[in-house]
């Protein structure tokens, strides 16, 4: 017995040894330059892709080669997707998503993000003893959305089927692919956070450390994704077998997505939620519905700016576009501290309207039309200040310039402030990707969601932690509510130059996702620059509000700056009053833009990536 403690000091030893000097597969190299050495932007004159990773870029340019249009190029790369990016927007998670219809001219945004289920309210968690939502919990895991989003695309705007469309994923799930500097990243835990993992969640362990919690995935190695394969397999089989008893394309679409929603793959989250005193029940799954949606509008100069509505935060940019034209910021100099304190006070002025209004529009009255009002846009631009605002500046009043009144009565809400929870944090932030066809279709779509809660044991599923964006505040707008949407963070983005397709692009990052999009396009439109050189430009983002993921930290005055940025502006900012953070440089925290162009000089297509993260633009 005494010689135990040697014993077990010894084994953890030869663990640790194992993982610093040791490597339990081969090697295969990455694709990018691990520094994110910089790029130039891809031109074409057919077609246009960018992605988060490029064996997404690639499955979708495939897709584009054998006659598929752009939602079909879509579908596959977003399956790639949650295979390479897995561990940051997973299968069969979020998925906001816009489509733009060159026949019509028109596009349509569809509703990516699931609902709570029907036990899920404000009093069950609080009798539970939850001031906010639990993070590592099977509690916050929404009703699943991107098979939903997938089917209804393909039904609705595709050609090809899912069976074809998935192979690509299939394949790289089964034959692996190199784990990149993001990936690393993002599962990068301490020795003791991994063996918590690999206690708590014992098959999200087995799914991404092989059963090896003392080992950490190294750059560059061969990593699968077998369980996943074999479910999508098995959604394409259903497929296959409606086509051969004489079904149509599209209710042979419908099988895939009763094969989910209905039957055993539902049954297998369902004993999951059973097993460990979840929410969610077989009516939830069945009863569950997306929906095409008009997207929310704003302009700048010539240009439209269209969102996903209020249940995401995509109306941010087009609402602090909006506020800032008119506004001389090309004179005060890119990125000096006038132009970073005036367009940091434009979205916080923003932001502060975004927390009080915006939530599901099913539920919440959304004063939409006086949010977007040019007249509401000058108004709120006169109060931008010499000075930081220090906290989260006032709200304002829309429902002034809205045609329809509220019928609720103005519920002050709470004051923000920190909390703290337990977590475990594997794999964190979104992905993206943006494709635009020989057809003039366009596609823009921000999946997300991480294995930060208990995956579906066998079937590779992770069903995520979006909950986390619920309030358990009733005064909230993205408050808990049965079959409620929280207000997500994912964004996808268009524009429109006079009534045509401009520009497909996003960017993962939760609240920093509207930011990076707003600084890229001023860096485009108002400064001129070469469109790879705008992804590529030092960025800064605000965080004096409350964050969008519980537990809602809540930093006040608090702005960050990329390494470079910080060096020329620090001191100006402080001397205003802000709270200044460094960070690295081409840091993945401050985004990583995707964007096809549609250049109206020359009309051939730019595709650029950002080289803070993986992602890839290639066309032809």
């Amino acid at each position: 017995m005494t010689n135990l403690p040697k014993i077990f000091f010894s084994l953890f030893f030869s663990m640790i040894l194992f993982q610093c000097l040791g490597s339990r597969r081969p090697l295969v190299p990455s694709y990018i330059d691990p520094q994110g050495s910089l790029r130039e932007a891809t031109v074409g004159e057919k077609y246009m892709v960018s992605t988060g990773n490029p064996l997404a870029t690639k499955a979708a340019i495939k897709v584009l080669e054998s006659g598929g249009n752009a939602v079909d190029a879509a579908v596959a790369a977003l399956l790639v997707l949650n295979v390479t990016n897995g561990e940051a927007a997973s299968f069969p998670s979020v998925a906001p998503t816009l489509v733009y219809d060159k026949k019509t001219g028109q596009v349509k945004s569809y509703i990516g993000a699931g609902t709570a289920p029907k036990k899920a309210n404000i009093e069950w968690f609080k009798e539970k003893g939850y001031d906010v939502m639990p993070k590592n919990s099977i509690l916050t895991q929404l009703l699943p959305a991107s098979p939903d989003v997938i089917v209804r695309l393909l039904q609705d705007h595709g050609t090809k089927s899912f069976t074809e469309l998935v192979q690509p994923a299939v394949s790289v799930a089964e034959e692996g692919f190199p784990a990149n500097r993001i990936l690393v990243k993002n599962l990068d835990l301490p020795l003791y956070k991994r063996l918590g993992f690999t206690l708590i969640m014992p098959y999200n362990s087995e799914v991404y450390l092989e059963k090896k919690w003392w080992y950490g995935i190294r750059e560059g190695e061969l990593t699968k994704r077998l369980d996943l394969a074999k479910t999508w397999k098995a959604m394409a089989n259903e497929e296959i077998k409606a086509s051969k008893t004489g079904k149509t394309r599209k209710q042979a679409l419908e099988s895939v997505r009763d094969y989910f929603y209905k039957g055993p793959i539902s049954d297998a989250i369902v004993k999951l939620h059973t097993d460990k005193s979840g929410l969610i029940t077989k009516e939830d799954l069945a009863n569950y519905a997306g929906g095409w949606e008009k997207p929310v509008s704003g302009e700048f100069r010539d240009y439209q700016i269209l969102s996903n509505q209020t249940w995401t935060q995509g109306p941010v940019v087009p609402m602090v576009l909006q506020l800032l034209d008119g506004v001389d910021l090309k004179s005060m100099g890119h990125n000096s501290p006038e132009y970073i304190h005036t367009v940091s006070q434009a979205i916080e002025l923003v932001v502060a309207d975004r927390e009080r209004y915006f939530g599901d529009p099913k539920f919440v009255e959304v004063p939409l039309e006086g949010l977007l009002s040019k007249k509401y846009a000058i108004l709120r631009r006169k109060l931008i200040q010499r000075e930081a605002f220090g906290v989260t500046p006032p709200y304002g009043n829309p429902w002034v310039y809205d045609s329809k009144k509220s019928n609720s009565t103005q519920i002050q809400p709470n004051e923000p402030k920190e909390q703290s929870i337990s977590e475990i944090k594997y794999g964190k932030d979104t992905t993206y990707l943006s494709i635009v066809d020989s057809f003039g279709n366009a596609v823009s779509l921000t999946p997300s969601d991480f294995p930060q809660s208990p995956m579906v044991p066998g079937t590779g599923l992770t069903l995520g932690i979006r909950m986390t964006q619920f309030r358990l505040d009733p005064t909230h707008p993205s408050s808990l509510a049965p079959g409620k949407r929280p207000r997500i963070t994912p964004n996808p983005g268009m524009v429109l130059k006079q009534g045509k397709l401009w520009m497909s692009f996003g960017t993962p990052g939760g609240d920093v996702q509207s930011q990076a999009m707003i600084q890229f396009f001023l860096n485009v439109i108002v400064f001129g620059m070469d469109p790879q050189k705008a992804v590529e430009a030092p960025r800064f983002r605000s965080v004096n509000w409350p964050d969008s993921f519980s537990p809602h930290t809540y930093r006040p005055g608090g702005i960050e700056l990329e390494e470079t940025l910080y060096a020329a502006v620090a001191d100006s900012l402080k001397e205003k009053g802000y709270k200044v953070y460094k960070k690295g440089h081409l840091d993945n925290d401050f985004g990583s833009i995707c964007a096809v162009i549609k250049d109206t000089k020359s009309k051939k297509l730019i595709g650029v990536a950002d080289p803070r993260e993986e992602s890839w633009a290639e066309g032809k």
